[in-house]
């Protein structure tokens, strides 16, 4: 990110309108930079369908699908999965509907904090609710917007006394 204040965020959509989608089959994931009174646009990154999924290869021996027992991608393919991933690099956030214990792991390894909506919420409604999140942000947040010091309505709050 190269604007100081500003926090890049990820949404997992499959309408364009909403955090309505998972982060495995999300059809696309929309970009935006987000400051306390402000937001823009930043790219919209879609991701092909029909992607090959495991266990859709043939019939097993059986006669049966084949078996995605223990595969921890939930049958997507990994070759998908580093798609989604390489596309979240630099966001703080990314909201989607839900996401894989796996996934979770993944996506914070790349200092992306995953949340999760327990419904559908319109795109504006998450950009206010980031924006309220910026105005005062926590100490991780602060990192991510680039501030080096807290700001001065911390200062009162935060005053340490020393003890001589």
């Amino acid at each position: 990110m190269d604007k100081t204040g500003f926090i890049k965020i990820a949404i997992a959509t499959n309408d364009l309108l909403q955090v309505d989608a998972n982060f495995a089959i999300a059809k696309q994931f929309v970009f935006y930079e987000v400051s306390a009174d402000s937001s823009e646009f930043v790219d919209c990154v879609q991701f092909r369908a029909g992607a090959k999924t495991a266990g859709s290869g043939g019939k097993g021996p059986g006669g049966g699908m084949g078996c995605s027992m223990g595969d921890p991608s939930g049958g997507v393919a990994n070759e998908h999965m580093v798609d989604r991933l390489d596309s979240v690099k630099g966001c703080a956030l990314l909201f989607s509907k839900g996401l894989s214990d796996l996934h979770a792991v993944n996506v914070k390894n790349l200092n992306v904090f995953p949340v999760k909506v327990e419904r559908s919420r319109e795109i504006p409604e998450v950009i206010e609710y980031v924006q309220k999140m910026v105005a005062k942000p926590p100490l991780w947040m602060r990192r991510a917007l680039g501030m080096e010091s807290l700001p001065d309505e911390y200062a009162d709050e935060c005053d340490l006394a020393t003890a001589e």
